[in-house]
């Protein structure tokens, strides 16, 4: 991708373009008047000298005139024309060269004849280029710093708007109370900017902290009501001569009910600062609690020729909310469980506290992988639930990383990178 070039330089390449325009605009100016006044100065000049020698002629017939001090005059009827001058029309005539030197020439019609007044220019020439080179050196020069002074300049000038730009950049989604300050150095329009942009953290702040409310109040207030169906079902299971079609329904009722209180605990964990939560967590043994979250699962299998096999896992220490890492692990080996008919599906712990999950399903392509991120993104995997959608979220807040990607063994592998506990968060 090609780097966008940033404003001070545009602007600066801008104003250098310009002083450039004007620049040679300047230098041209000078060398056409210089040019225009060299042209009346010699013609002139030879006019007057001219006029001089065509009167004495007509005063003196036979008059010559002493070519000297670098005039040369030509009488059309004694003189033969340089082959410079022959064909050329009556006026001045610049930049004639003829018997090694270089000349201006007057050329005009009198008496029936033609005369030319030639003076010798070498001088004038060297003279005219050291002219010139006043001009232009000093314009470029100039135009130099001009240039310098631009680019230091705009510098200074956007500097207030570089800063803005990178305290925009600082600013962080997790904090709370942020806010852009400018220096007493930037414009006003700057300071607009800036006041636009603090009452936008503040309404965003609100919004957030709204969200955050309602989605605590709610999770709180769906405890109650979850704790009784629960509790309602575990006694009703204890009843003894309940028909079988009765107790499976009930068992559905206590898992479903286990499943919404996980869920209600998601939503309360994403309904916290991130601050917040890290302050809540404690230091377990991972490779301890993996069996356990194993062993709760395996009844989900009933019906399915699928096997859940768990690797001895290595002594893992992990700094984590615990409720919220049994939620996460769950809910990813229940959607193996469900995406699987027949075979085994696999789990791992890594000892940088990474737990990867291998089932047989009927694996996914890179396309496949990717509408499932988008799906993740957009709110959970079709047949799914809800699970992947809060897990992804939940790996966002607290700085996990969620992976989906086909399996050496045909299927689809789930890897959930978590943070290995060096100290108390």
């Amino acid at each position: 991708m090609a780097r966008t070039s940033s404003l001070r330089q545009r602007i600066v390449r801008w104003l250098i373009a310009f002083a450039a325009a004007m620049t040679v605009g300047i230098i041209a100016q000078g060398l056409v008047i210089n040019e225009y006044v060299e042209r009346i100065v010699w013609k002139s000049l030879l006019t007057v000298e001219l006029d001089h020698f065509i009167q004495r002629s007509r005063a003196e017939p036979g008059y010559r005139w002493d070519d000297t001090a670098g005039f040369v005059v030509f009488d059309g009827a004694r003189d033969v024309l340089p082959q410079p001058m022959r064909g050329l029309g009556p006026g001045l005539h610049d930049d004639l060269e003829f018997g090694g030197k270089e000349y201006v020439v007057l050329i005009r019609d009198a008496d029936g004849r033609r005369y030319a007044m030639a003076m010798d220019i070498r001088q004038f020439e060297r003279d005219e280029i050291e002219y010139n080179l006043m001009i232009i050196v000093p314009a470029t020069l100039l135009l130099l710093v001009l240039g310098a002074a631009m680019a230091f300049g705009m510098r200074r000038l956007l500097q207030p708007l570089s800063q803005l730009a990178q305290r925009i950049g600082a600013l962080r989604p997790e904090r709370s109370g942020q806010r852009i300050d400018i220096g007493g150095n930037a414009g006003s329009e700057l300071q607009v900017i800036a006041d636009a942009f603090n009452d936008y953290l503040r309404r965003n702040e609100q919004f957030v902290e709204r969200e955050r409310t309602f989605i605590d109040s709610a999770s709180h207030e769906l405890r109650t009501p979850l704790s009784v169906i629960a509790g309602a079902s575990e006694l009703a299971l204890e009843q003894d001569g309940m028909p079988p079609a009765a107790r499976k329904q009930l068992q559905r009722v206590r898992r479903a009910a286990r499943d919404v209180e996980q869920l209600v605990s998601l939503l309360l964990v994403l309904a916290k600062d991130p601050s917040r939560l890290a302050a809540a967590s404690d230091r377990f043994a991972l490779d301890e609690l993996l069996p356990e979250i194993v062993d709760d699962h395996r009844a989900l299998t009933g019906g399915k020729d699928l096997a859940l096999a768990l690797e001895p896992p290595p002594h893992c220490e992990v700094v984590a909310p615990l409720p919220i890492v049994q939620a996460a692990i769950g809910n990813l080996l229940r959607n193996a469980i469900e995406n699987s008919d027949r075979g085994e599906i696999r789990i791992r712990l890594h000892a940088d506290a990474t737990v990867t999950i291998d089932d047989p399903g009927h694996g996914m392509s890179p396309e496949e992988i990717s509408r499932l991120y988008a799906q993740v993104a957009r709110g959970g995997r079709d047949g799914g639930g809800i699970g992947l959608a809060l897990i992804s979220r939940l790996c966002e807040h607290l700085g996990w990383q969620l992976e989906f990607s086909p399996s050496p063994a045909g299927g689809t592998r789930t890897t959930l990178r978590l943070h290995a506990g060096t100290e108390k968060a």
